[in-house]
């Protein structure tokens, strides 16, 4: 068996340790409950990791359908994908700058831009700590969860 064959067990398991299992379980009594438990475990973690990776591709998908016909730059794109790809930390528009490869001006005016289209809205905390995350309200309203 290689990891190819099942990605999300291998991923969410302690393969390492499978073959010690098993081998423990063979050279003892035949009892496979302890191999057995430890699959099934390490199998409700590999299914949790598939759904999660599920829910965060039809997030991102139903953002995109929502908002497409709205007219994106390519910054403006790569950066809400960043953020629809679990961004970490406090997106700025310095942080926009940096990651765009573009002036800390066009950073914002793109910032701007999506402020008024509604896909963005400023993080609570105003200022020189001014962050943007992505606006779900309008998504939610229209019914699109």
């Amino acid at each position: 068996m290689n990891s190819g064959d099942y990605p999300y067990i291998w991923q969410a398991g302690d393969w390492p340790n499978w073959r010690f299992i098993l081998e423990r379980t063979q050279k003892q009594s035949m009892d496979v409950t302890e191999w057995l438990a430890w699959f099934l475990d390490t199998l409700h973690r590999a299914v949790d990791q598939a759904r999660q990776t599920l829910d965060a591709v039809l997030i991102k998908a139903r953002f995109w359908q929502f908002w497409a016909t709205t007219p994106l730059n390519e910054r403006q794109v790569k950066l809400l994908n960043r953020l629809l790809d679990g961004f970490e930390g406090k997106l700025t528009s310095i942080k926009w700058a940096a990651i765009a490869k573009c002036s800390p001006d066009t950073a914002l005016r793109d910032i701007n831009d999506l402020l008024t289209r509604g896909v963005l809205r400023k993080s609570e905390a105003g200022g020189r700590s001014t962050s943007y995350v992505l606006n779900e309200t309008p998504m939610v309203e229209r019914g699109h969860p």
